[in-house]
């Protein structure tokens, strides 16, 4: 679709401003539910208004089906030796947590791993990619979301370290098969996965703690 750079860098400082909208609404105010539903339907409103605009935007950002299969065989593998590893490290460490809190994240968390891929991988390397002024190589761009997304997980050490090697897979497969169903999927699962095996933390009561009483 013919999209002009000044739209491609107004909505990869979207992204930068929501960025920093989760270091003020997540980390300091504590509102973390809150901050997830207000960018879910924020975002879900410019992807919609876009639609309208330009109704191949979709493909083109990643939200397919004709891939769906090639793109699921690409990160399967990647996904069995992960929660391998985070098995085997989370029993060492002693921090294997497999409550039943984890099913209920495996469910919903999937939907804002969607949206987490769309506004780091989809918008920023898919425009950094795409942008006609400035020429990147694609390892660059995939560099530059991983450090991105990784430093989204600051101040924890093996979230930081874990998403960013995880954010190296996710541009390598977003530039070859854009396709933003598939690794919000394989983000929502392994990362609720990694916050119950490795990390130790409970993003069930983490979200929804305050408001069940838990």
């Amino acid at each position: 679709p013919d999209i002009s750079d000044r739209q491609r860098l107004f909505e990869i400082w979207a992204v930068i401003v929501t960025a920093i909208g989760k270091f003020i609404f997540m980390d300091y105010l504590q509102l973390r539910f809150l901050f997830i539903v207000v960018t879910i339907i924020f975002w879900t409103i410019y992807i919609i208004i876009r639609k309208n605009v330009l109704p191949q935007i979709l493909f083109y950002w990643g939200f397919r089906q004709d891939n769906l299969v090639q793109a699921s065989k690409l990160v399967l593998p990647f996904g069995l030796v992960a929660i391998m590893f985070f098995v085997v490290i989370g029993y060492f460490q002693d921090t294997l947590n497999l409550t039943w809190h984890i099913v209920p994240i495996l469910i919903l968390y999937p939907i804002w791993g969607i949206i987490q891929q769309f506004l780091v991988i989809g918008l920023i390397a898919g425009n950094l990619k795409d942008m006609k002024s400035v020429r990147l190589h694609h390892a660059l761009i995939v560099l530059f979301t991983a450090l991105l997304f990784g430093l989204l997980h600051a101040p924890y050490t093996w979230l930081i370290l874990g998403t960013f090697l995880l954010a190296i897979f996710y541009g390598i497969i977003y530039l070859r098969e854009r396709n933003l169903y598939v690794l919000g999927l394989l983000h929502g699962w392994l990362g609720g996965l990694f916050f119950y095996t490795v990390v130790e933390r409970d993003p069930f009561i983490e979200v929804f703690g305050k408001y069940l009483n838990l």
